[in-house]
């Protein structure tokens, strides 16, 4: 699988726009640095987190939405963001927002599927629950 990162225009003709972009293997996305960060943001952080990751490795998932999924997973590990994670009560709020909202605005791409594999990944991360 690959993923289509960047979206750089040359004009070649008056009507015709030829995008070049840098791709990247799937096997770039490491699934244990979010696993991790997910342990220690909780529940209400790693359900919409899966969620993402589950629809930008979903091979039907469009490349170029792909490519915002990824983004909000990066803001996801980035430690020092607008609210850096390890601020008390407020350190993954801003993370939550960037999940929800990049969910939100691709949702017709979530399929009942996708929606499973995260539940499933989530009940393995928080089995109490």
């Amino acid at each position: 699988m690959e993923i289509l990162f960047g979206d750089m225009r040359k004009e070649t003709n008056k009507n015709e726009k030829v995008y070049d972009a840098e791709v990247l293997e799937s096997s770039t996305l490491d699934e244990n640095v979010i696993i991790k960060i997910l342990v220690k943001a909780g529940r209400t952080i790693a359900k919409p987190a899966l969620e993402v990751l589950e629809m930008t490795i979903d091979p039907y998932t469009p490349a170029q939405v792909r490519v915002s999924l990824m983004a909000a997973l990066a803001y996801l590990i980035m430690p020092f963001d607008l609210f850096p994670d390890f601020m008390p009560l407020v350190g993954f709020s801003d993370d939550f927002v960037a999940l929800t909202a990049v969910l939100s605005i691709w949702s017709k791409y979530m399929t009942p599927s996708i929606k499973s594999k995260a539940e499933k990944k989530l009940n393995k991360l928080f089995p109490n629950f």
